[in-house]
């Protein structure tokens, strides 16, 4: 009996084969991945530290993945090594070899969303949920032979290969893991290769793990390089980031942080992370011709992710941050075709608002760009939800400010419902004219605009929107310099010219009040004041069709001969309006003419206007914008370089000289003044 059963033991070992295992592992490798699972062959070779081989697996596409032409995943050898005794004497799993050639895996998504890489989760049992805190086995050298493994991202545009291998050991060190990259990425070409230390010392939380890689996604160009603590742990990091590229917002599909268009940059800093935060710190670098540096703290872990960004600038050229509010940045802008509307038609591009919630701050200590009056930039913005928040927006421009805030909320259709305030305080006008050659003295401008509206870029909020301007400029130089330039030279110098305004004349007075409403600027008030002339106007400025309908009257501020007042109509597309004479001023001229033949000296008499007097003109005006101020606030003291000389509103002296500003010459009275005048005693 005994020896029957020892040949049985005999015969059996020399006949036996780890095959017969092969369908009863692949029944329970199916049913546990959910998809089908097959090895040609197994091969264990024992003793205490047994080895198990097992060739050409082969993991299937699951349900739905079928016209894949590949497998999910495959590998033409995979052999372990385990050291049996020490688990058995309880020293816990130890794996001193695992070699894996040729592996290879098809990672796929597609644009609904599905995939092939989630796999059913069973329910916690208890057995599980110890399991789940089993300590990690000790794991010995790991191989990796001639990896591939493709990725396809359907709403990424990416479809790429990563290639996999080990090097062994050598000249002391532990051996490291290469990475290539190769295919497209965000529908750009990407190339990269990552070297990193030995697979095994990843788990080894004593020594820093080192990285080294470049990578290239299109025309954006990426370094990383330096250690990483306890990787599986997110102890910490001491690693060297540089980014370079014609634009930052093509490092959206590789960080997940929007950025609107910027100018080509380069930029390096300090990248860590911990188990709540990656943050890119006391990075520096050139973003155009301006230079950048700061501060980006990412949380991934919110939905949407957080991105709190404190940047700051010590030189700065404005239009570098072009792509911030929706305009092409930099100096080389793309050509865009003519457009006939008057203001900026182009859509605001504000990338992806409902991708992250950001808080940014930036200051630009000192603004270098000629076309721009000021001195430095200073601004904190927020996102949220995909609204917008400017909490402020602050130029410092010599003894002056200008600041803005507004609100941008989404509605349908891509529309933005905003709300804009911008205040203009103590703003010097030299500043302005800086590189004007004609112009020459002293102003001060002050006022405030507002604008609540929904639209999708500059010319739809104004068209729909309401609020105002409320504008007053003291003391503007040459008249005949100023408004040329703010108005476009061929306008201002024919409005001057139908005005009668003497050359050279001095600026003395500007002030406008001008709700807008529906979309349409209506006139409260509009004063000019020089020297010797003064100018109201009275009218409205439609944006819905880009036209005008302005009148302005011209009077001597005292008796004058040869001065033709009158008004002057102003109509037509705001780009090329017509100018032309009032009936008063027409009236004037004829009869001027005509009692010219009867007898000449009479001809003097239609020119002859009794000045309205110097004083409360523009004090009047400035009252009148205190009372009711078209953009709802009153202009103050924000003009000057001291306190305001203009009496409030309630003061008695103002009431005094609003009553007498009121008081309008009857026939009578304009005779005897006008013969007190030509008969002095």
């Amino acid at each position: 009996m005994i020896g029957a059963l020892a040949a049985a033991l005999i015969v059996l070992i020399l006949v036996w084969q780890w095959d017969w295992f092969v369908p009863y592992i692949d029944r329970k490798a199916t049913a546990a991945l959910h998809r089908p699972v097959s090895i040609a062959h197994l091969h264990v070779h024992l003793g205490f530290k047994p080895t198990i081989t097992v060739d050409d697996l082969k993991i299937g596409q699951p349900e739905g993945f079928g016209k894949e032409k590949d497998d999910f995943a495959s590998a033409r050898a995979i052999t372990v090594k385990v050291d049996a005794w020490r688990y058995l004497t309880g020293g816990g799993l130890s794996m001193p070899l695992i070699r894996v050639d040729a592996p290879k895996g098809d990672i796929v998504s597609l644009a609904d969303g599905t995939n092939n890489y989630t796999f059913p989760s069973a329910s916690d049992t208890p057995s599980q949920t110890a399991s789940s805190s089993t300590a990690l086995p000790k794991l010995g050298k790991i191989e990796i032979n001639d990896g591939d493994i493709r990725v396809a991202m359907a709403k990424l545009k990416t479809d790429m290969h990563v290639l996999i291998h080990t090097i062994s050991p050598k000249d002391g060190d532990d051996g490291h893991i290469v990475i290539d990259l190769e295919g497209r990425y965000a529908r750009a070409p990407i190339t990269g290769h990552i070297v990193g230390g030995a697979l095994l010392d990843i788990t080894d939380t004593t020594h820093p793990y080192p990285i080294d890689g470049r990578l290239a996604n299109g025309p954006t160009y990426i370094t990383l390089r330096g250690t990483v603590d306890d990787p599986i742990h997110f102890r910490g990091t001491n690693l060297a980031l540089h980014f370079a590229g014609p634009d930052m917002a093509l490092l959206y599909p590789l960080t997940g942080v929007p950025i609107p268009q910027t100018p080509a940059y380069s930029v390096t800093g300090n990248l860590a992370y911990s188990d709540r935060a990656i943050r890119f710190q006391k990075f520096e670098g050139h973003m155009g011709s301006s230079d950048i540096g700061g501060d980006i703290n990412v949380n991934p872990h919110q939905k949407p992710i957080f991105v709190d960004a404190a940047l700051h600038s010590h030189s700065v050229d404005l239009a570098d941050l072009g792509g911030f509010i929706g305009a092409q940045p930099g100096a080389a802008k793309k050509a865009e075709p003519a457009s006939t509307r008057v203001l900026p038609d182009k859509t605001i591009n504000v990338p992806k608002l409902n991708a992250a919630n950001v808080r940014l701050t930036y200051h630009g200590e000192h603004i270098r760009n000629k076309n721009w009056p000021l001195d430095n930039i200073d601004t904190e913005l927020d996102i949220h939800d995909g609204a917008i928040d400017l909490k402020h927006l602050t130029f410092a421009t010599g003894t002056g400010t200008i600041s803005a805030n507004a609100t941008l909320e989404p509605t349908k259709n891509e529309q933005f419902h905003t709300r804009f305030r911008l205040e203009v305080s103590r703003l010097p006008l030299s500043r302005i004219m800086t590189s004007k050659d004609m112009f020459q003295g002293e102003g001060t401008i002050g006022g405030h605009v507002t604008l609540t509206s929904t639209g999708n870029s500059v010319a739809s909020l104004v068209e729909n929107g309401n609020g105002g301007t409320t504008l007053v400029l003291n003391r503007g130089g040459d008249v005949t310099a100023l408004l040329p330039d703010l108005l476009g030279l061929k306008l201002g110098s024919a409005i001057l010219s139908a005005l009668g305004i003497p050359d050279r004349s001095k600026l003395e007075c500007l002030v406008a009040d001008l709700p807008l409403k529906n979309g349409i600027v209506h006139t409260d008030a509009m004063l000019l004041q020089t020297g010797t002339t003064r100018t109201s106007g009275t009218g409205t400025v439609n944006f819905h069709k880009d036209t005008l309908d302005y009148a302005v009257t011209t009077r001597s501020i005292g008796p004058q001969i040869l001065s033709l007042p009158g008004a002057v109509h102003i109509f037509g597309p705001i780009n090329s309006p017509t100018i032309l004479p009032g009936a008063e001023l027409i009236g004037r001229v004829a009869a001027s003419v005509g009692l010219g033949i009867v007898f000449p000296p009479a001809a003097l008499i239609p020119t002859i206007q009794l000045g309205v007097g110097k004083g409360s003109a523009c004090e009047k005006a400035i009252l009148e914008a205190n009372e009711h101020p078209a953009a709802g606030i009153a202009p103050g003291a924000t003009t000057g370089s001291g306190p305001s000389s203009i009496p409030h509103p309630n003061h008695p002296e103002a009431e005094k000289r609003t009553k007498a500003s009121h008081h309008r010459l009857s026939p009578a009275e304009v005779s005897k003044a006008w013969e007190k005048k030509s008969n002095p005693k």
